[in-house]
This record gives C-alpha cells, structure tokens and sequence, in this order.
C-alpha cells in the first residue's frame, strides 16, 4: 500500500469518527432535552395525601428513565436543571408549583435525592438496556435513596418523630414506586432502542 492511500485511509478513518461523535452528541442533548420537557409536563400529575406533605407525583417515573437512558453526569445535570429552573420561579416542581421554599421545606428532601439517585442508577446501570437491571436498580437504590432524603428533610423541617417521618415519607408510596419504577424502565428501553437506530 502506497503513502497517499495511507494516508486516505487515515481521513477516512477521522472523518467517520467525526461523523459518529457528532451523531452521539445529537442524540444525546435530544435524549436530555426530552427528559427536561417530560419531567417538567409529569410534575403536573400530581395529588396530595391527606396525612403527609409529600405528593404522589408523575416526575418519580421520569426521574427513573432520566437515570436510565442518560449518562451519569447528563442525568444529574438534567435533574438539577429541572430543579433550579424551579427554585427560579417556573412553575415545573412537583404540583405546578415553584420557589426555593420548595428546596428547603419538609419535601425539600425528595428532591435533592432526585438528583443523586439519578447518577447513581445511571452510573450503576453503566449503559445497558436491560429491563430487569433497571428495576433492580430503581427499587433496591432509587427508592431508598429517594425516601432517605424525604425522611431526612422531613425529621428536620417537620419536626416529626421517626415513626411519623416514616408514615409520611416511605410507608405510602412504596408501592406506587415500585410501579413507577416499572413504567420508567420501559419507558427507557423503549427510547434506547429507538436512539440507538438513528
């Protein structure tokens, strides 16, 4: 093989990684803009609970396929992001509602937990697109690390005993979780494959 073609080979070679990087990239802002816009539009399905202030919420599926269709890093900015445009006044938390008030309140919890649950399940998820691995992960750490930071805030700000943290954070919503988790899994599956098409 002669020089030139060497070297033609080699341009070729950049210009197709090029290529695929640019594409990669694309799909991921796609993927993390989709997962903004849903986690902002679920926080609207939302309805109280007459013996906690905590809501049942929409945003907790979101939150899973966040963590499962987003790298470690893109999935803890897209949650933050969600929630500073929230602490700024737009009215995309959980209920429609808005304001830093949120962020410390007695479900203030729940939310910073959003955003490390979401880069632990993706960071422990490591790429795969297997349904089942996703449930593990958003049951056996998602969950807890979530209830974690609503039982926390809760026992600080709410003042509550720790039966009755448990009563208002965990015990309610475990097996609504656990269903969110499941639509939140397939939901991720079903947007890798059809990511990984393109």
């Amino acid at each position: 093989m002669t020089i030139p073609e060497m070297t033609k080979m080699e341009q070729t070679s950049v210009t197709t990684m090029h290529r695929e990087t640019a594409s990669e990239k694309t799909r991921n802002l796609t993927k993390m803009a989709l997962c903004v816009a849903l986690m902002a539009i679920s926080s609207y399905l939302a309805f109280p609970l007459p013996f906690t202030p905590a809501l049942v919420v929409g945003t907790t599926i979101i939150i899973n396929m966040t963590a499962f269709v987003l790298k470690p890093n893109d999935a803890f900015l897209v949650v933050l992001a969600w929630l500073l445009v929230g602490a700024m006044g737009v009215p995309v938390l959980p209920g429609g509602t808005a304001g830093l008030g949120r962020l410390v309140g007695p479900t203030g919890g729940f939310y910073v937990a959003f955003v490390i649950a979401a880069w632990i399940m993706s960071k422990l998820l490591n790429g795969s697109n297997s349904f089942k691995k996703m449930v593990f992960l958003g049951i056996a750490v998602g969950m807890p690390v979530i209830y974690i930071g609503g039982c926390i805030s809760m026992y600080l700000v709410a003042h509550m005993s720790v039966w009755a943290t448990l009563v208002a954070a965990v015990f309610p919503f475990i097996f609504g979780d656990v269903v969110k988790v499941i639509a939140g899994a397939f939901l991720a599956t079903r947007v890798n494959a059809l990511m990984r098409k393109q």
